[in-house]
């Protein structure tokens, strides 16, 4: 799966917290926020005017709100495709939560269906 194709198919499962997601699907979304992120920062402080020290900017702030949802959706699919409840998600909270899902996240997920569905499929 590729940047594009990964960004379609997240935004396309916007709330879909059923089913496995790939480690390309979700690694390449989480380059996109990153990129998207740097994007919005240069326009609201180059092309707007803000500070960077400001704690919310506009064009920022509204991207955050659009990819919340998505964002956590692929993360509870990605859980799902190495057998853990999506619920784990909630480890963001902690710095130590962190860490384990990075390593989870980055665990290639089980070749056979388990009990979130089969193995997505490349198409």
């Amino acid at each position: 799966m590729d940047l594009v194709t990964s960004v379609k198919v997240c935004f396309k499962k916007y709330a879909t917290f059923e089913g496995r997601a790939q480690r390309s699907e979700f690694w390449y979304f989480y380059l996109f926020l990153l990129l998207l992120g740097i994007c919005t920062i240069i326009i609201d402080t180059g092309v707007l005017g803000h500070s960077i020290e400001e704690e919310y900017t506009p064009i920022n702030t509204l991207a955050s709100v659009i990819t919340l949802i998505p964002s956590f959706s692929v993360s509870a699919r990605r859980l799902h495709d190495i057998n853990r409840s999506g619920w784990w998600v909630l480890l963001y909270i902690t710095i130590i939560g962190i860490i384990l899902l990075i390593v989870w996240y980055a665990t290639e997920g089980e070749k056979k269906k388990n009990r979130f569905g089969s193995p997505v499929k490349i198409k």
